[in-house]
This record gives C-alpha cells, sequence and structure tokens, in this order.
C-alpha cells in the first residue's frame, strides 16, 4: 500500500477549508495528476455523493469513482476506485491561530498486476503529493476570498460558513 501524507498550514478559517474540499470536483484545480473531476450524481453534497475523477500519471490517462463516505466537523473521507486501485483520500482540519491545518492523506491500493508498480508509483505520489500541497496551499490562500462552495444550502453536519470546524 502507497501512503502518502502532507500538512500545511493556510490563512484560511477551517469552514471555509472543509466547505472548499468537501466538493471533491476541486480536487482538479490543485492537484497536479487530476486532469478532471467531474460530479457523477445530483442535488446538495453530502454522504454518498459521487464523482469521476480522471487522472494521468506516468503518461497513462485513468478514472477513479470516488464517493464521499465521511463528512463530520474538521474530517472529510472520500473513497475512490477502479479495477486497478482502491483509494482512501482522508482530508483533517483543524483551527489554529492563524487560520487552518489541513492534513491531507492519501492511500493507494494498487490491485492484480498494477501491484508490480507500487515502489515506482510511491516515488511518483511522494512527489505528487508535495507539488499537491503547494498548490492546495496557494488555492485556498491565494483565494480564500473567492471560495465558493458546492450548495447553498449549508451541508448537514458540516459548520456554517465562517465558523470554526
Amino acid at each position: 500500500m502507497i501512503v502518502v501524507e502532507r500538512t500545511l498550514a493556510v490563512k484560511a478559517a477551517p469552514g471555509l477549508v472543509i466547505g472548499y474540499l468537501t466538493d471533491f470536483g476541486n480536487t482538479a484545480t490543485w492537484d497536479p495528476a487530476v486532469r478532471q473531476a467531474t460530479r457523477t450524481d445530483t442535488g446538495p453534497i453530502g454522504l454518498g455523493s459521487r464523482w469521476c475523477q480522471v487522472s494521468r500519471i506516468f503518461g497513462i490517462t485513468t478514472e477513479l469513482s470516488y464517493t464521499l463516505v465521511e463528512a463530520g466537523p474538521g474530517r472529510l473521507v472520500f473513497h475512490g476506485r477502479n479495477e486497478g486501485a482502491t483509494c482512501v483520500d482522508t482530508v483533517t482540519v483543524r483551527p489554529v491561530e492563524a487560520g487552518s491545518e489541513v492534513t491531507y492523506r492519501v492511500e493507494l491500493e494498487m490491485h492484480g498486476l498494477a501491484k508490480l508498480a507500487t515502489p515506482v508509483i510511491k516515488v511518483e505520489f511522494e512527489k505528487l503529493g508535495t507539488a499537491g500541497a503547494a498548490a492546495l496551499t496557494e488555492a485556498l490562500d491565494g483565494r480564500a476570498a473567492e471560495i465558493h462552495f458546492p450548495t447553498a444550502a449549508p451541508h448537514p453536519t458540516l459548520p456554517p460558513l465562517g465558523q470554526e470546524a
């Protein structure tokens, strides 16, 4: 299994961070491997919401179907899957004096013959994790006032806009 985790400090308040990251479609704006992340269901984003994420790694394009499986104060968990891999993205956000501390953890389990490539993929995921953390920091800090939430209605398990997570 490949595990990559990065912790970053951002100026945005925890409620803004959770609101932004709840919409997994936003990964396309900051994750360097993601080419597209499209919501595949409708209605307000909540538990069970789904996205199709198209990524490109080592020149290979792959699609994973992601589902939001946990959304609580300061924590989000997304499960992704295709025939070659299972991925769990866990986000934790905690308030700090200057804004928020965000920990983004990716656990990737390769299946079948793809498992043989795990050591090489791990090296690439470490690089992508570092680049993604920098891009996410920039996205949250540089555009904190412009962050758009997935729905106008507050998520039932998330704090209202601007409140601490």
